[in-house]
């Protein structure tokens, strides 16, 4: 199985400039847990994520002075969607982190995660019924 075929394409975009309480917001309303930070000053794509915010609040910053730009992660490991499930994962492990950028022609067009590839790799739940006597 493909990254394409796994990937979330449902990409949440946001600036460097949005508050950590907004990236949050934008985050929950859409159950994503991650961002993708665009920055237009860089042209450079990095990624926001739950975790990333949860560090700050952690170290008692206040999220909403805290911008998105100053805890994203721009040194980022991109996904193709050719890739396999197997190399995402791989890619994942090596590097500590949860979801992964999926780039075509440079272009974010998906996100892919930890959940995702599990939800794949993983058999269906079944429910089962279970007999009181």
């Amino acid at each position: 199985m493909l990254v394409r075929d796994a990937m979330s394409t449902m990409v949440l975009t946001i600036g460097p400039a949005h508050t950590l309480r907004r990236s949050a917001r934008l985050m929950s309303e859409r159950r994503v847990g991650a961002a993708v930070v665009l920055d237009p000053d860089t042209c450079g794509i990095g990624i926001l994520t739950e975790r990333d915010i949860l560090n700050s609040i952690g170290l008692g910053q206040n999220p909403d002075h805290e911008i998105a730009g100053t805890h994203t992660t721009t040194d980022v490991v991109f996904a193709a969607p050719a890739w396999t499930l197997q190399e995402a994962a791989e890619a994942m492990a090596h590097g500590g982190f949860r979801h992964l950028i999926v780039l075509d022609d440079q272009e974010p067009v998906g996100i892919v995660s930890v959940r995702d590839i599990i939800r794949c790799w993983a058999p269906a739940r079944r429910r089962s019924t279970t007999l009181v006597s």
